[in-house]
């Protein structure tokens, strides 16, 4: 309630004006990516993959340059030479478990348990690189996770799925993007988020429910195109109507199943960062299941129809829609917000900077 018998402050300062909610932009053109694609493409066959290293940065420093926030577009330092080695490291243990193959079923099994051993390291070194080198407005991003919780969510848990015949994978999974997503930072900010395992099992439940859905209404499908061609009397007009029927139903099949992942980690998206926070500054992501649907399956018949080439093209489609998708809802200003999360951070990242010297993801 206004007092009226109060006088007015006249020095006293204007509220602040409440900040919009900041939808992130994507500018990448599928005929400009296109043209980064072969050239990396090319000189990574010619170089026997050497290339693809500097081609990583090529195509990281493109899109993160594309992609705008506030006005002010992310950036991407990743190093070629910390991507190469990390490449040569990987591939040598990869080589020697498939040599051991070829030498020893029991050096195998030494071998895989080798690969199981370092796989948690090789995630949490990616994933330290890969923020480290990420930035917005000039200030990076990081990762704070440890190495036993590497091994806990990405060794230990998973083996939960052998005595829960699967069950567990929602629960799994949960944990493990919580544990990508909490120990992630911006400069001294920190994300968090909020998703719970029911919420998961929920999305999972919902997914499992919408492919039985898809493979009965195929298996239906089947059941009359087989029952209409058996209504023709010609014995080669039959067999023809089953052939063509059968290569439809088989390929829209095909194609429901290739759609399932990208879908999975769309879904996951929303979840994840509808209820995702940065400080006090929230997240909205709004993926329709309908229109992402949509341009997973015609980006996968372009691929299949261009024989590959419309690829980029696929990439930046399914990227503008993902990233153009999310919103920042800020609390107050975001000036202020990043001058506040730039706060000593050149000191604490100068150490950091010399222990990024491998990344070891794709």
């Amino acid at each position: 309630m206004v007092d009226f018998n109060k006088p007015a402050d006249l020095f006293a300062p204007a509220p602040a004006a409440a900040t919009p909610p900041q939808y992130l932009k994507f500018h990448a053109s599928g005929s400009e990516y296109f043209r980064i694609w072969i050239v990396n493409l090319l000189l990574s066959i010619v170089t026997l993959g050497i290339y693809s290293a500097w081609a990583k940065v090529r195509r990281n420093q493109y899109f993160y340059s594309s992609t705008e926030l506030a006005g002010s577009s992310f950036e991407y330092h990743g190093n070629p030479i910390a991507i190469l080695k990390g490449r040569i490291v990987a591939a040598v243990v990869v080589g020697a478990y498939a040599f051991a193959g070829k030498v020893s079923p029991l050096l195998a099994v030494v071998m895989f348990v080798v690969m199981a051993a370092v796989i948690p390291w090789f995630i949490w070194r990616s994933l330290q690189f890969q923020l480290h080198n990420s930035a917005w407005r000039g200030i990076r991003f990081r990762f704070d996770g440890q190495l036993r919780d590497a091994y806990i969510n990405c060794l230990l848990r998973p083996l939960l799925n052998i005595v829960t015949f699967g069950l567990a994978t929602p629960y799994i999974y949960q944990r493990l993007k919580a544990w990508q997503f909490n120990e992630s930072g911006f400069g001294q900010a920190r994300f968090a988020t909020r998703a719970s395992v029911g919420s998961f099992y929920k999305l999972f439940g919902a997914f499992l429910l919408l492919g039985i859905v898809g493979s009965i209404v195929f298996g239906v499908l089947s059941a009359f195109i087989v029952a209409g061609s058996m209504a023709g009397r010609d014995p080669n007009a039959l067999n023809l109507n089953l052939n063509l029927g059968g290569m439809i139903t088989f390929a829209a099949f095909y194609l429901l199943i290739l759609s399932l992942a990208p879908l999975l980690i769309a879904l996951v998206q929303n979840l994840v960062w509808n209820n995702a926070s940065l400080d006090r500054h929230e997240f909205r992501s709004e993926i329709r299941t309908g229109r992402m649907l949509f341009i997973i399956v015609t980006n996968i018949l372009g691929v299949i129809c261009t024989l590959g080439l419309f690829l980029p093209f696929a990439q930046v489609r399914m990227m503008r829609y993902r990233i153009e998708s999310l919103m920042m809802i800020p609390e107050g200003s975001l000036d202020e917000f990043v001058a506040t999360a730039s706060a000593d951070v050149n000191a604490a990242g100068e150490g950091v900077s010399d222990f990024m010297d491998f990344d070891f993801s794709l």
